[in-house]
């Protein structure tokens, strides 16, 4: 469905019509120089994007792309328009997962149509944001191209702040005293931090070629811009690749951890067993039916017999208890 639909003159929205912007459906407003005419779609019919394509003459093969909301992202030039896709991603605290969602841009000289799938970012405020400053809407389609990936990419710190907190809690676990199982929790959060990860790092190359100014739409003043959501993503990426090295490190720990309290399982089992076999040894030399026999007729035999018993077990029981086995 169409969410919004606008024209923009000198970094003002203005009316499109008698009616209101909804009542013009698709239909492309013939614009004067250095305006444009921004579209918003959420979840399209087949019908409706083909409808948007022959209106804006939207190449078939990008069409497609934007029809399927699970694409990489990506930057793609088709002529005079830009194909970009981005994944928009939001955290789960209770559940440790990454949501994804997905954002698909065509960019032409007078035009901007958004096609988003899933939940994720709300563009009717990134649109009222962005209305907001007529300095920047001034730059034209490449200022929406901007606003999205700046509000994208911010969200995309508030999932790398949130994995940290969780990243902490998994190590503060991991080294605690208690017992602890952690190994499904650090691989569900391995399996976010990919999630991330492929979101995160294909929209590097793309973010770089904005800030270079490597299309003629693209100004300097307007590469300054996007030069600081550049630098946003490489820090995002930064944190998502510490992430997941601390991760794998702190699985590393929680495997050596396991592997002491095996040994000193085994130790403790061993000591009790030690306690238990002696006695009986005794026990079991005594329960032979010999005549010749140290102590066999003697009338304190029997008493001698379970104090050795009780000595060699205490005696063992310190020695043990000293050596921390027990």
């Amino acid at each position: 469905m169409i969410v919004d639909n606008a024209l923009y003159h000198r970094g003002k929205r203005v009316p499109l019509g008698d009616g209101d912007d909804q009542s013009l459906g698709s239909a492309r407003v013939p614009c004067d120089p250095g305006d444009f005419q921004w579209i918003g779609i959420h979840d399209p019919s087949p019908d409706e994007l083909d409808r948007i394509a022959r209106t804006f003459d939207l190449h078939p093969l990008a069409v497609e792309d934007a029809g399927d909301s699970h694409q990489r992202p990506k930057l793609e030039r088709y002529g005079d328009t830009l194909f970009l896709v981005l994944k928009t991603l939001w955290y789960v605290d209770e559940e440790d997962a990454v949501e994804t969602g997905e954002i698909n841009m065509f960019v032409g000289h007078d035009f901007v149509v958004t096609v988003r799938h899933g939940q994720g970012i709300d563009l009717g405020a990134s649109r009222r944001d962005l209305e907001h400053r007529a300095k920047v809407l001034e730059h034209g389609p490449m200022a929406v191209l901007y606003a999205i990936c700046d509000r994208v990419v911010d969200e995309y710190e508030r999932v790398g702040e949130a994995l940290e907190e969780d990243v902490d809690e998994v190590e503060e676990s991991v080294f605690s005293p208690a017992r602890t199982d952690d190994s499904s929790r650090i691989y569900v959060l391995k399996r976010e931090i990919a999630e991330v990860r492929r979101a995160v790092m294909p929209l590097r190359e793309p973010m770089r070629k904005f800030a270079m100014g490597v299309d003629e739409r693209i100004t300097p003043e307007t590469a300054t811009y996007f030069r600081d959501v550049a630098d946003h993503l490489q820090r995002v990426s930064e944190v998502i690749d510490n992430l997941d090295v601390l991760l794998s490190t702190a699985f590393d720990a929680h495997l050596a951890r396991i592997s002491v309290q095996q040994n000193e399982d085994m130790r403790k089992i061993s000591a009790g067993a030690a306690l238990v076999v002696v006695p009986t040894l005794i026990a079991g030399i005594y329960g032979m039916n010999f005549d010749h026999m140290p102590e066999l007729h003697w009338a304190f035999g029997y008493p001698f017999a379970l104090l050795l018993m009780v000595g060699v077990s205490a005696g063992l029981f310190a020695w043990f208890k000293k050596s921390g086995w027990l």
